[in-house]
């Protein structure tokens, strides 16, 4: 596993489940994926040499997130399988190459433009005068790296205040929902598609998902057509999730790709059959995938930020008193405003029920 963080680490507790002992390359030795591998190595992750050193004494690799260089993802594929591989990792972590090699697959997506240099911005303007969205197209995530703009007139000072770096100009969309697919595909091209998981941010950080979307079937098919499309498209070998907008009228356009397990995935620990860190394992392992049917009437996930520690330990006790309520911490010991610390997963006879258990039990934590 190249990547230290929480993913790594749910990674890491279905491996041991299966069976498979886990290493983890990582920045940090006390990291979230650190604290459940068997073996531990700490270097930079554009460090060559480790990661190839790394690479030689595992059976095949894996990525935690996507900002790990792609010439390192192509450096560990000289010593073993890299799933997935550092081409896709390559396609992931450029805005601009994702929605063209999307565009390319004939699926859909909103109006963009790349603002790359100064010279693009008119051309970005004419293209999108109304409200858009900048982003960098590199290193961006959970809201950072961008700017909204009421129109055209606001773009130049836009890429200004994000640095003059290449950038994308995205349209506003006027969605009424947001949904993800995540599917695996393994070794041997299998595809298996988890339902739409229906998705609700604050401060441009997923806050609360529910299972299953409230879409209707075709929706949903659509929604499946497009994830295998990528699956298959981009030769994926692992886990990836595409992040869906909802229009009006029920059609789909594609927001993002994350080619690797996602944080609106996290609630298949209890409520699917196989979650979807056991397919990762699955892929990686060159195994058959498992079921990815719901196994409960409906699910519910709820994110819980550093904010939550502002005045001291949360109360756990009391969050998990609420019936259906799962806990799962990170590990990590510093929590700031806004950070990923864990979560609570609910499950019930119904979307409704799981939902209200989630916001329940995440209120507690505070209330005492």
């Amino acid at each position: 596993m190249l990547g230290g963080g929480q993913l790594g680490r749910m990674f890491a507790l279905e491996a041991r489940r299966l069976g498979y002992r886990v290493a983890v390359l990582t920045t940090e030795a006390d990291s979230p994926a650190a604290q459940t591998a068997d073996a531990v190595t700490v270097a930079a992750y554009d460090d060559r040499h480790a990661v190839e050193g790394f690479s030689r004494g595992v059976a095949a690799v894996t990525l935690e997130f996507e900002n790990v260089p792609a010439a390192m993802a192509e450096a560990a594929a000289s010593a073993a399988p890299v799933r997935p591989s550092g081409r896709l990792l390559e396609v992931a972590q450029n805005r601009l190459l994702e929605k063209r090699a999307v565009a390319e697959l004939g699926l859909p997506v909103g109006t963009f433009h790349p603002v790359v240099a100064e010279a693009d911005l008119a051309s970005a303007a004419a293209a999108i005068p109304g409200g858009a969205i900048l982003k960098t197209a590199e290193s961006g995530y959970d809201g950072k790296g961008q700017r909204r703009l009421a129109g055209s007139d606001e773009l130049a000072d836009a890429w200004r205040e994000l640095g003059k770096v290449p950038c994308i100009l995205e349209a506003l969309v006027p969605f009424t929902r947001e949904i993800s697919v995540i599917g695996a595909r393994g070794v041997d091209g299998d595809v298996a598609l988890y339902e739409p998981f229906e998705n609700h941010h604050e401060n441009q950080i997923l806050d609360l998902t529910s299972w299953p979307a409230g879409v209707g079937a075709e929706t949903r098919d659509a929604a499946h057509a497009i994830a295998r499309g990528v699956l298959e498209g981009l030769d994926v070998v692992g886990v990836l999730c595409v992040e869906l907008f909802v229009l009006e009228d029920g059609s789909l356009l594609v927001n993002e790709l994350a080619p690797r397990p996602h944080n609106s995935g996290h609630l298949t620990i209890e409520a699917a059959t196989a979650s979807q860190f056991e397919q990762q394992v699955r892929a990686v392992a060159g195994l058959p995938l498992g079921a990815p049917e719901r196994r409960v009437g409906g699910a519910a996930m709820a994110n819980l930020l550093g904010d939550l520690w502002s005045g001291g330990e949360p109360d756990w006790a009391s969050a998990l008193r609420v019936p259906g309520v799962s806990l799962h911490l990170y590990g990590k010991a510093d929590a700031r405003p806004g950070r990923k610390m864990g979560h609570l997963t609910a499950t019930g006879s119904d979307v409704e029920e799981a939902r209200r258990r989630v916001l329940a039990a995440r209120a507690a934590l505070s209330d005492s």
